[in-house]
């Protein structure tokens, strides 16, 4: 059967561009930091104004897409997504910057749900649809990987504002092809049920709050009353979230999905992972720079061991899931995780980069190894009705985690070069910590193999 390429192509533009952009900044912020004039704190929410916009919308950009029509929304999502990276790349002060990279969070929530959308609707054959989708995953894990690289080559060559003004091209690149060569997806069902409003404001305001908190607390203590404030906020946002989503009759999480374990424990593994993982590549940036004083290129390079494993780990956990189902790759990708970060506690500000080499590979196998592994626990563990919500629920759950990591692992070396190796070994045992955690929750995930992972599977597994 002819397989069509040109939606494929059209669409992995903007799905590029979106994922490479939550790790490009990373290697960049020491510059940019020095530019703007900006303190950890600071720099925090230059990475997390983007990941907690994207995280809180995700599912509600979903359900936008399905009532609007997928191509309208990724167009607009592609658009805004534009026009936010040329104000970040002109940003004059920090807060502008931030406020860029909140709309660019909005246009990423809105782009990656209808992504997927396009993509099996432009598809109709099974197995066509499971080979774009596997094209489709292996740009993300590769966008993901590759970031801290291409930031370091641009930060360095062309200076921090080249990390944004590159989406221009290709965003714009992308808009045309999508125009052009994506018919699919053109009108949405309409009507149908009603946005979640009450979950959707209360999710937001607990996830802002707790990132709040635990960014204030590393810059002026974790009793400090802002801190104190946000902890508080969260926990009674949280409540309210729980109480909305078992109230309305269409909500944005249905929490009897987590009545299935299987499907529960993954989602917090898709936490976790993503919590130790993202918080750490935030502060180990800043190691590299402000520590060992690296330049951006050489950061970049020196991630390599960490994120160059990525696309390799995906694959390599893909194929063991579907011949042994979830449990095993989960509890080993977690495992190897938690050691790698409990390894990297040997860091201090003139330790040799080789004796680093080996821990930070295995973090970057223990994410990737475990990412398909917890993608095929919650579809098989939803009803097929709700596989859709529940791989976006997964989703939604990284990008908290990852929120959420940046934040706190942050806090501990927000108090200045003097004082960032004992942080970020504090930083490292908490990582460490949850992937352990991980692990076991892993256990508890039914022995039995489940049958091999079909194309909902693939689809989720480099987010």
């Amino acid at each position: 059967m002819h397989f069509d390429l040109r939606p494929l192509v059209a669409i992995c533009f903007g799905w590029f561009m979106v994922i490479v952009d939550a790790t490009i900044v990373n290697v960049a912020l020491p510059k940019l930091g020095a530019e703007l004039d900006a303190s950890v704190s600071g720099l925090q929410w230059v990475v997390d104004g983007y990941t907690v916009v994207f995280a809180g919308l995700l599912l509600s950009a979903g359900w936008l897409g399905d009532r609007l029509g997928g191509k309208r929304v990724f167009q607009a999502g592609l658009a805004l997504f534009i026009v936010a990276s040329a104000a970040c790349g002109f940003a004059p002060s920090l807060p502008l910057l931030i406020s860029a990279r909140v709309v660019q969070g909005l246009g990423a929530a809105l782009l990656v749900p209808s992504s997927l959308a396009l993509l099996q609707a432009s598809y109709d054959d099974r197995g066509t649809r499971a080979r774009a989708i596997g094209i489709w995953a292996m740009v993300g894990g590769f966008a993901s990987g590759s970031g801290p690289l291409f930031g370091g080559i641009l930060a360095y060559g062309l200076g921090w504002r080249w990390i944004f003004f590159v989406n221009l091209p290709v965003g714009i690149l992308g808009m045309l092809l999508a125009a052009r060569w994506v018919d699919a997806g053109r009108r949405g069902r309409g009507g149908g049920e009603r946005l979640d409003l009450a979950g959707q404001v209360t999710g937001i305001v607990a996830l802002l709050s707790i990132t709040v908190g635990m960014v204030e607390a590393g810059r002026t203590g974790w009793t400090s009353p802002v801190a104190l404030a946000g902890f508080v906020i969260f926990v009674l946002a949280a409540v309210a979230f729980l109480v909305a989503e078992s109230r309305v009759r269409a909500p944005m999480i249905p929490l009897s999905l987590f009545r299935d374990r299987e499907l529960s424990a993954a989602t917090a593994i898709g936490c976790l992972m993503n919590l130790g993982f993202y918080g750490l590549l935030f502060v180990i940036t800043l190691y590299f720079q402000q520590v060992r004083g690296d330049s951006a290129l050489i950061t970049g390079l020196a991630l390599l061991p960490q994120t160059g494993v990525i696309a390799f780990g995906s694959w390599l956990g893909g194929r063991i899931t579907a011949r042994s189902g979830p449990r095993i790759p989960m509890i080993v990708g977690m495992a190897a995780g938690a050691v790698g970060f409990f390894a990297l506690t040997i860091v201090d500000k003139s330790i040799p980069y080789w004796e680093m080499v080996p821990p930070m590979a295995a973090t970057g196998l223990g994410i990737s190894f475990t990412m398909p592994a917890a993608t095929a626990a919650v579809v098989e563990g939803a009803p097929q009705e709700r596989t859709g919500i529940a791989s976006g629920t997964l989703n939604a759950s990284r990008q908290v985690g990852g929120a959420i990591g940046i934040a706190l692992l942050g806090a501990f070396v927000a108090g200045g070069t003097s004082d960032f190796v004992p942080g970020l070994r504090i930083a490292l045992v908490i990582a460490g910590v949850t992937y352990a955690l991980g692990a076991a929750l892993a256990l508890t995930v039914p022995r039995q193999p489940h049958e091999a992972a079909d194309d909902r599977v693939a689809a989720h597994a480099s987010r």
